[in-house]
């Protein structure tokens, strides 16, 4: 799974930004779908650090194993294509859209948003 083929599927980034900081997309990542599901809950896709696959939950960082509903190998696209209908399923279809990730910029000299 590449970053362009989970943007197609409506994921994006978790944190957006680029930096030091934040780990090499072959090493992981976290992203979260655009829609929400019907009865409110969000859809999580990650690969945690240095596991060679990935894992879909309703938490952004899901500690406990039964907090996640799918697991599968990195390069597994029609496993995950299945597990996202199934949770959608679950959880009464398709609803709104997600609030989109918008992180706070220092703007001195501007008025902040």
């Amino acid at each position: 799974m590449n970053d362009l083929y989970l943007r197609s599927l409506g994921f994006a980034p978790t944190d957006p930004a680029q930096g030091a900081s934040r780990p090499p997309f072959s090493d992981a990542w976290r992203y979260q779908h655009d829609q929400l599901a019907q009865d409110g809950a969000s859809l999580f896709v990650e690969h945690p650090f240095g596991v060679g696959r990935c894992r879909l939950s309703a938490l952004a960082a899901p500690l406990d194993a039964q907090d996640v509903f799918a697991d599968m190998p990195l390069d597994d696209r029609q496993a995950l294509e299945t597990a996202m209908a199934a949770f959608y399923a679950a959880h009464g279809g398709i609803g709104a859209a997600a609030e989109v990730f918008e992180p706070h910029q220092y703007l001195p000299y501007r008025r902040q948003r």
